[in-house]
């Protein structure tokens, strides 16, 4: 059956710190909306109807998951407590513990803990757009913005032209067996894409749009929030 109809299965690498939020707790258990962060992306991935099931890596000493009720979100969710010291190391464990559950054709989408405005739609673009793709793809926004770059002393060196250039998001999603032998090569990648790159093959672009924030500073909490309380109504 694989053969004709690969299944989808969902990999939140969600072991880090979160540093630069300043935070006390790792900032996907941060409050959002009265939820921890990492409960709306999970949330609507669980309610996907194209995905199987969704594994949540966390560190091995999390203690703060149990702290919380994840029983609404049904029985596709798992957490493995495998994660690692990058996203990458994470990925791979994840990867590596689900290995007697699914083909090596399946495909595998990985979404950042810290994406928590994700909607059924990006996942439903994506899912159709790489259904027939050779080597799968992510969601991405063109950048829109003029870039500068700068020296060290943060004065403009130049104007970076922004054409063909576009801002990488989740998820992204890549055949089991392409990704995991990719994460085994490349282990200092900041996403998976880069691995698929380091392997030689080019990820599709799919486009998203802005509204898939990653929170990183404070204020894209509130950003986050906002976009979350407004999208009430409409397909979520």
């Amino acid at each position: 059956m694989h053969n004709f109809q690969p299944r989808h299965f969902a990999i939140v690498p969600a072991a880090g710190s979160g540093s630069r939020m300043g935070a006390a707790r790792p900032k996907q258990y941060l409050p959002l909306l009265g939820r921890p962060l990492i409960h709306h992306a999970l949330a609507v991935l669980c309610a996907a109807p194209e995905i199987d099931q969704v594994f949540v890596v966390l560190s091995v000493d999390d203690a703060e998951w149990a702290r919380h009720d994840w029983s609404m979100l049904g029985p596709k969710l798992r957490p493995l407590f495998c994660g690692g010291a990058t996203r990458a190391d994470s990925v791979l464990g994840g990867l590596r513990a689900i290995a007697g559950e699914v083909a090596q054709t399946d495909w595998i989408l990985v979404h950042d803990a810290a994406r928590p405005c994700l909607a059924h739609w990006h996942i439903e673009a994506l899912v159709r757009e790489l259904a027939h793709d050779e080597v799968g793809g992510l969601l991405a926004v063109p950048v829109a913005d003029t870039l500068k770059r700068a020296d060290e002393r943060r004065h403009v060196l130049q104007t970076v032209p922004r054409d063909s250039l576009w801002q990488a998001q989740t998820p992204q999603m890549f055949r089991y067996v392409m990704l995991r032998r990719a994460l085994e090569h490349a282990k200092d990648v900041t996403d998976e894409a880069s691995a698929i790159e380091a392997a030689g093959l080019r990820p599709r672009l799919v486009q998203g749009d802005a509204t898939n924030l990653k929170v990183t500073y404070p204020l894209d909490l509130h950003l986050a929030e906002w976009i979350l309380k407004h999208r009430q109504g409409h397909d979520r």
